[in-house]
């Protein structure tokens, strides 16, 4: 599988999304948790990597998409990965990682790596749910659970693999007014790849990231009118 290499942010906005944005009721932890706990009828987003990559036999992975219930909101904590690994480096992620031969479900290894990356006690996380599993260029099945970490804040980034650990308002990144489209034309003809952005601040938040935030989007508003 080719591994492609080019600059994300170099390339021109195709569109954004155009669905209303979430009532302000659906971005509370109050709601998350109830949301968790039913059965939804809603589909995740194909984002053209799922259907690139069909027959594939893609390495199992998981990563903590962790919320604080900070005083002004709840906010999403991310990471940079550091610039030398050899998947995606330098990218904006959530920690996480491969599944271990001892790991005994995808929250185990989310939780695992989160301990690894950014210090957070198991103590600390109460688990939500997952979100559909989400493929990558890379060859990676990743499963994304979404949890609550409880105080203390106080992180502390494994300097091999993560440059920096920063928080983003969850309001921000629910507002499809922020979601990017962006497209890759294959130089070899192959056609084009699409992929969404979420620039925040000096972060660029894309690829697998942005689709997986993408999802939780759709999930959170899984009931609302067209």
């Amino acid at each position: 599988m080719a591994i492609l290499n080019f600059d994300p942010q170099s390339l021109a906005i195709h569109s954004y999304a155009d669905e209303a944005a979430l009532p302000i009721n659906k971005i509370s932890l109050d709601f998350l948790r109830q949301r968790f706990q039913l059965e939804l009828s809603w589909s995740p987003e194909n984002t053209g990597e799922s259907s690139m990559y069909q027959g594939i036999d893609f390495k199992p992975a998981s990563v903590l998409l962790p919320l604080l219930n900070r005083e002004h909101g709840l906010q999403v904590l991310l990471t940079q990965r550091a610039a030398h690994l050899h998947h995606h480096a330098g990218q904006i992620s959530f920690p996480g990682g491969r599944v271990d031969p001892t790991d005994t479900s995808a929250e185990h290894t989310a939780l695992r790596e989160a301990k690894e990356e950014v210090g957070l006690a198991e103590s600390q996380i109460e688990v939500l749910g997952r979100l559909p599993n989400y493929v990558t260029g890379t060859g990676f099945s990743v499963t994304p659970v979404v949890a609550l970490v409880h105080p203390p804040y106080e992180f502390r980034s494994d300097p091999f693999e993560v440059a920096s650990i920063f928080e983003v308002p969850l309001s921000f990144l629910m507002d499809p007014r922020h979601h990017q489209r962006r497209q890759f034309d294959f130089p070899d003809g192959r056609g084009k790849r699409s992929f969404y952005a979420i620039p925040y601040e000096e972060y660029f938040i894309w690829g697998a990231t942005a689709g997986m935030l993408r999802n939780l989007f759709h999930f959170l508003r899984a009931d609302l009118p067209e």
